[in-house]
């Protein structure tokens, strides 16, 4: 039995701007490319939400519109 190996893509990473939920009980967080407002509400617990940066995966939002 042959085993084949896998051709793993590298994951691409760079530092993101999100929106991250205010509330203490909440961890509830979301990229900027993929907000639905000008400064978001957190889609969980509806609190208000501030800017904040994460290093994370390269993700793009092709439908994303311009505000």
């Amino acid at each position: 039995m042959a085993f084949a190996r896998r051709n793993e893509e590298e994951i691409i990473t760079k530092e993101t701007k999100i929106w991250e939920c205010i509330s203490e009980d909440c961890k509830g967080w979301i990229r900027d490319n993929f907000k639905s407002s000008e400064i978001p509400r957190c889609p969980l617990c509806q609190s208000e939400m501030e800017e904040n940066v994460k290093v994370l995966q390269v993700v793009e939002n092709h439908s994303k519109s311009s505000y």
